[in-house]
């Protein structure tokens, strides 16, 4: 537990800007593919991005050319960048590494991103 802290999330208005960051022990960073997934209310769990180890992205259709997901390997840190922040984007954003070798997820606690109309 604890493997995964998440910072950042909050209330901004329509097309407003929002930075996400999630710090991992070095152990599970080094080798996990880490992403963010969202979850808003009444909605089923969605993956929003993803970076593996060595950088390549993928991005839900939904965020692509407004969120931008990085990782910083010397910090252990994964960062999602959100722009043209939309109301349909209000979920509760959480932080994944996922360990290919032994098919297991870790979680972050969840964070509020709240995009007002």
């Amino acid at each position: 537990q604890g493997q995964l802290v998440e910072s950042g999330g909050g209330l901004v208005q329509t097309g407003g800007s929002l930075r996400l960051s999630c710090a991992a022990s070095p152990s599970i960073f080094s080798i996990a593919i880490m992403g963010w997934y969202r979850q808003a209310p009444g909605k089923q769990r969605e993956l929003v991005a993803t970076i593996t180890t060595i950088g390549h992205t993928n991005y839900a259709d939904s965020v692509k050319g407004r969120f931008t997901i990085s990782r910083d390997n010397a910090k252990n840190t994964v960062s999602l960048q959100m722009n043209s922040l939309k109301p349909e984007d209000t979920a509760v954003y959480s932080c994944n590494a996922y360990l290919t070798a032994i098919y297991r997820h870790y979680w972050g606690q969840g964070t509020q991103v709240t995009v007002s109309s």
